[in-house]
């Protein structure tokens, strides 16, 4: 990084060489088609946004039975990875780039949304909170514990997924090991409370994100691998006893995988955890570090110029403002997103807002 480094400068991250360094964080949409199938409506979405200096797309299934969102997309069959292949194609024709976010629910999933079948995780607690579903808003179930020997199978759905994103023609993959899902509740000790290889020390809660890293990376190559963390964040009833010290031992084990960036969520939706893990990020992780929650233009560039971040992941302000990189550079009025369009149906609230032109 040097100093003449701001939001709107090129940068290299591992093999994926983008135009800026605003990138559109993964936002949840619920507007995949029955079978969990991107479609035309999702083309577009992603389309509209190809200004960005890289798409992270939504959560994506990784394997069929871990859904959470009920019209969340997959990438676990052939059907999808055509419909996916429709949204690549689309922003590539736009002059974008686009990566895929790998996911599995885990106990944020629900029975009525996967055909009966009971959650996992890598302990037997609930989520403390309600997800809609079918039949409307229900509580969170007990999970199931995964048994040791079920693991290396959800390893497998990662490797595979990674494999049919490069079939639809991602640029990348990122795997999501953020906001209470699978990944991140083995992580994190106030939802892992098991012992064997992979509970108890930092270590064997971390065995499978590293575990999925390994196995996707030799897929892809780490140079096209991202992965989110969020060790902050309380969404789906998550804490952890010691955020600060995860944010560092997280950072030192990442340095060995020699990713093209690590994506790091700064604070917490619910703000119930507050302290700085920006800070502890920049100083042990050698490798691009991406930070995102709350940002304004004016503090990604900042903490651009400073060396703070080398790039800077928006949501919500790319929910409203197709041309969001146009609209910072020339300092124009954003449109306001309607929050009670985000999960719906159809074209409102998605592909409808307006450009400067």
């Amino acid at each position: 990084m040097t100093r003449a480094d701001n939001l709107y400068s090129p940068i290299q991250l591992g093999e994926l060489k983008l135009n800026n360094r605003v990138l559109m964080a993964p936002l949840t949409r619920a507007r995949a088609e029955p079978g969990h199938l991107p479609g035309r409506l999702m083309a577009e979405h992603y389309a509209q946004r190809a200004e960005a200096g890289l798409i992270i797309a939504e959560a994506t299934m990784v394997s069929e039975g871990c859904c959470a969102f009920i019209a969340e997309p997959g990438i676990y069959s052939q059907e999808q990875i055509a419909g996916w292949q429709q949204v690549t194609d689309a922003v590539h024709s736009k002059g974008g780039k686009i990566v895929l976010q790998l996911w599995h629910g885990g106990r944020a999933c629900h029975p009525d949304l996967n055909s009966g079948r009971t959650p996992v995780a890598p302990s037997e607690i609930a989520i403390d909170d309600l997800v809609y579903t079918r039949s409307g808003k229900q509580p969170y179930t007990i999970p199931r514990a995964l048994k040791d020997d079920e693991i290396p199978a959800i390893v497998d759905s990662f490797r595979q997924a990674a494999i049919n994103a490069k079939t639809a023609g991602f640029d990348g993959v990122e795997i999501h090991g953020a906001n209470g899902y699978l990944l991140d509740s083995f992580l994190r000790d106030g939802s892992n409370l098991r012992e064997g290889p992979y509970g108890g020390s930092r270590e064997n809660r971390g065995r499978l994100l590293f575990d999925v890293i390994k196995a996707v990376c030799a897929v892809w190559g780490s140079q096209r691998v991202g992965v989110r963390s969020s060790p902050l964040n309380s969404f789906n009833s998550m804490s952890d006893s010691d955020p600060i010290g995860l944010t560092r031992w997280l950072a030192e084990q990442l340095n060995g995988f020699d990713l093209a960036y690590w994506h790091l969520m700064r604070s917490d939706f619910l703000g119930q955890q507050t302290g700085d893990i920006i800070t502890p990020a920049r100083k042990y992780y050698k490798g691009n570090l991406i930070c995102n929650m709350g940002y304004s233009a004016e503090e990604a560039n900042a903490d651009i110029l400073n060396g703070k971040v080398d790039a800077v992941a928006f949501g919500v302000p790319f929910i409203a403002n197709p041309d969001l990189v146009r609209r910072f550079q020339q300092g124009a009025e954003l449109n306001s997103a309607d929050p009670k369009t985000f999960y719906t149906r159809g074209p409102t609230g998605y592909t409808d807002y307006p450009t400067l032109s």
